[in-house]
């Protein structure tokens, strides 16, 4: 998969890790980013409007917990893939805590006992092994990603308990879609605060996007860009 995953960023972009926003593939990523917007506002976003005007925000909570407990799994593979042992242990010790005394992770008891909640995923251990992220994509209501983190999505759903945690589709389904409507709601005050905001929200989204999985990748310190002073000196003038 990681073989996959360097191909793919090879042929699109040289090879070569991007430092910037790369987007060649602007157009289709526009049309999807409005596709993906207008199916927000005429089904999802309206759906999480009365998810959180019915249930309280403490069982909103408890719904957020129970699905950051079953990512923990996911977590804790891409932890060992690497190697972050430390990190590995206090996962690991997250997910038994929270499954036991947090009733199935509706409460994050682990949090409390200073095992703060970490975010790894495959497409962060493609980046870990020096694959690069290749260009910007926008998926079908999946919204932003990179090639890379498109390969990553994949080989997490093998990992991922919401795959193989039932033998039933539907049960499957409906637990991806409350995830959707919970997650969704989270983002209503933060969507908020960006109203009236003279922005192009594609390009805000690329740029945050990019920035935070650059900050994961390398655990909050990504590397500066090279800048070569040599092409930004004035020339000398001419005798």
């Amino acid at each position: 998969m990681a073989l996959a995953a360097a191909l793919l960023i090879g042929c699109a972009s040289g090879n070569r890790p991007s430092q910037g926003d790369s987007d060649p593939f602007e157009s289709y990523n526009r049309a999807m980013f409005a596709f993906n917007e207008a199916a927000d506002r005429a089904v999802i976003k309206p759906v999480a409007q009365a998810y959180q005007a019915v249930l309280p925000d403490p069982v909103i909570a408890s719904v957020g917990n129970f699905f950051n407990n079953l990512n923990d799994v996911v977590v804790l593979v891409n932890d060992l893939l690497q190697f972050k042992l430390h990190q590995a242990a206090m996962d690991s010790s997250r997910i038994v805590f929270n499954t036991t005394f947090g009733v199935l992770g509706l409460f994050d008891v682990a949090s409390r006992a200073e095992l703060p909640k970490h975010y790894e995923d495959f497409g962060q251990t493609l980046g870990f092994w020096g694959v690069g992220e290749g260009p910007y994509v926008v998926l079908p209501l999946l919204g932003p990603s990179t090639v890379r983190d498109t390969v990553g999505l994949v080989g997490d759903s093998f990992v991922d308990p919401l795959s193989w945690g039932t033998d039933s589709e539907t049960a499957q389904w409906s637990l991806r879609g409350l995830n959707l409507i919970n997650r969704r709601t989270g983002l209503l005050r933060v969507e908020r605060a960006f109203a009236g905001a003279e922005i192009d929200p594609y390009e805000f989204r690329r740029s945050a996007y990019l920035q935070q999985r650059r900050s994961l990748v390398y655990d909050g310190e990504p590397p500066k860009p090279d800048l070569d002073f040599d092409d930004a000196r004035p020339a000398e003038p001419t005798p």
